[in-house]
């Protein structure tokens, strides 16, 4: 039995780039870098960085390059592959590892920020009031659940 399967969640180190195959298919890429945090045998806390290549097609990458932007968390699912080709300019071989994603889920969004970017009429230090008010306050729904409508 063999395996090709990779789960990383991190955040866009740079703004994905939509483009679209002869075909018409739709081809998004963008890097993820994933962190890592660990104490050394004299007790120091050490940190390191990975940066992975990532390619979503479809209408999931439609998705990605709509929603998503530098600095956005992003949890990918999908397989390791490693394509190879003969520089033009060079001639010689080059090599480029990626994740293909089969599936991306969104991470939480930034609350720092209004959707602008500019960071508000609050001059964009702390989220506004009315912000921390959405984020605090959770509705639960009106209605009792009858364990009876549930399908299992």
């Amino acid at each position: 039995m063999y395996l090709n399967k990779a789960i990383l969640i991190g955040n866009l180190t740079r703004d994905p780039e939509l483009k679209s195959l002869p075909s018409g298919i739709k081809v998004c890429s963008f890097s993820i870098a994933t962190n890592r945090v660990w104490k050394d045998k004299s007790g120091v806390r050490q940190e390191s960085a990975d940066y992975h290549n990532i390619v979503v097609f479809g209408r999931q990458a439609e998705t990605v390059a709509q929603y998503m932007k530098k600095g956005s968390s992003i949890l990918v699912e999908g397989r390791i592959q490693t394509r190879s080709w003969d520089d033009k300019t060079s001639g010689e071989k080059k090599y480029r590892t990626e994740i293909v994603a089969d599936r991306t889920q969104f991470g939480p969004k930034g609350t720092g920020m209004s959707s602008g970017g500019s960071g508000g009429a609050n001059g964009g230090g702390a989220p506004s009031s009315k912000a921390s008010e959405e984020i605090d306050s959770i509705e639960y729904p009106e209605e009792d659940i009858n364990p009876e409508d549930i399908p299992f």
